[in-house]
């Protein structure tokens, strides 16, 4: 049925949804390399080694030092960690709602954006679906037009209405696998905050 054609063809007569699904593909795919990049910036310094130094800087009475190195690290359980460094001297308590506050924060940009992949995972089979429907009404009321044809047309009515639902699938799979990954690796991520900040109290609390 489709021998001959070029892509750009095969897309078209998928109709006006096929372009609502391009846009969904493109907005997945630019989310996905800038968090991507975005993470792996982040990811740099590994969590055991930062605390190492930290832990060095303030059993060293160091303060100073001890900030300067969150300052320099580009993670967020780098700024965890000033959080509560810049309560020095207050209750525990104190601290620990500072560094709560801030993995809230840190959080909130590491999940940035990640709902736009969330809702092409789930919307594009049914906008898919959308266009199939359309595409089957379409291809019947063209039968009915013609008055003649038998089921070879209505099948192939169907099928090329099919494509719709095809490009739905195929956008909507890889989005559900990359907001997967991106769960995965925000837990990552809070979870490194969490350890830091329950270090953190411990140092502070010692000293």
């Amino acid at each position: 049925m489709f021998e001959g054609k070029t892509i750009w063809e095969i897309f078209q007569i998928g109709g006006f949804t096929m372009y609502i699904l391009l846009l969904c593909s493109l907005l997945s795919v630019m989310v996905f390399l800038e968090r991507i990049f975005y993470y792996r910036s982040l990811s740099k310094t590994k969590r055991p080694e930062f605390m190492a130094r930290i832990r060095k800087a303030l059993n060293g009475r160091s303060l100073e030092d001890a900030i300067r190195i969150c300052e320099k690290t580009p993670a967020p359980f780098s700024n965890v960690v000033w959080s509560g460094l810049e309560l020095h001297g207050r209750s525990t308590g104190e601290i620990s709602n500072a560094m709560e506050r801030e993995i809230t924060i840190e959080t909130t940009n590491l999940e940035r954006y990640t709902s736009i992949v969330a809702t092409v995972g789930n919307t594009a089979v049914y906008i898919g679906l959308f266009g199939t429907v359309l595409g089957i009404i379409r291809a019947f009321h063209d039968i009915s037009s013609a008055g003649a044809g038998g089921m070879s047309i209505v099948i192939g009515g169907v099928a090329e209405a099919l494509i719709c639902t095809a490009t739905g699938l195929f956008v909507a799979i890889p989005a559900v696998i990359v907001f997967n990954y991106f769960t995965k690796k925000v837990e990552h991520f809070v979870t490194d905050m969490e350890l830091c900040a329950s270090e953190l109290v411990d140092l502070m609390r010692v000293e």
